[in-house]
C-alpha cells in the first residue's frame, strides 16, 4: 500500500468496523462525516456505498461508488458496487457494462462473474447468465452464495433444455 493509501485506510478502519459489528448508524455517522471532511478519500465513499447497498437504498449506494470511482480512477471494488447497485434498480446495461469492465481487467474476478450472470439471470437471459455463473462457481465462493448460483444454474439448464449434472 502506498503512503496516500495507508492514511486514507486509516480514517475508514474504525468505520469499517462498526460496519462487520453490525452499528450501521453509528457507521453512517462516522463515515458521513468523513466523506464531508476528506471527500478525496474514496474509500470513505465505498464503505457508505456499502452501507447504503445494505440499507437496500440502491440510488444512494450507487451516488457513493460513483464517487470512489470519480477519485480513484479503475477501482474495481467501487465498479462492482455501481454495477450491483445498478442491476438493483433495474439498469441492467449498465450493470452489464460495469461487469465487463472488471472482466477486462481481472478476467476470473468472482464478484464480477457474479454480477454479470446474475444480471443476465435476472433479465431472464439464461443463456447469458450459465457462463459467467459456471465461471463464479469455479472461483470457491461461501456455501451460501454457492448454493443460490446452483440453484440458478438448475433453471438456466432447464429454460435451455440442458441435461442435469
Amino acid at each position: 500500500m502506498s503512503e496516500r493509501d495507508i492514511e486514507r485506510w486509516s480514517q475508514v478502519e474504525e468505520s469499517v468496523e462498526l460496519l462487520q459489528t453490525g452499528d450501521l448508524p453509528q457507521a453512517k455517522k462516522e463515515l458521513m462525516g468523513l466523506v464531508e471532511a476528506h471527500p478525496d478519500n474514496e474509500y470513505g465513499h465505498f464503505f457508505l456505498g456499502n452501507l447504503f447497498y445494505e440499507e437496500e437504498d440502491y440510488a444512494k449506494a450507487l451516488k457513493c461508488y460513483v464517487a470512489a470511482m470519480g477519485v480513484k480512477k479503475g477501482y474495481l471494488g467501487a465498479m462492482i458496487g455501481a454495477g450491483q447497485s445498478l442491476r438493483m434498480l433495474g439498469d441492467h446495461e449498465k450493470a452489464l457494462r460495469m461487469g465487463r469492465q472488471v472482466l477486462r481487467v481481472e478476467e476470473n474476478d468472482p464478484d464480477a462473474l457474479f454480477l454479470v450472470g446474475a444480471t443476465f439471470f435476472q433479465r431472464g437471459e439464461h443463456a447469458g447468465a450459465f457462463g459467467p455463473l459456471n465461471r463464479f462457481l469455479e472461483t470457491n465462493p461461501e456455501i451460501e452464495i454457492a448454493i443460490e448460483v446452483r440453484g440458478m444454474l438448475q433453471i438456466c439448464r432447464q429454460e435451455l433444455g440442458m441435461p442435469e449434472e
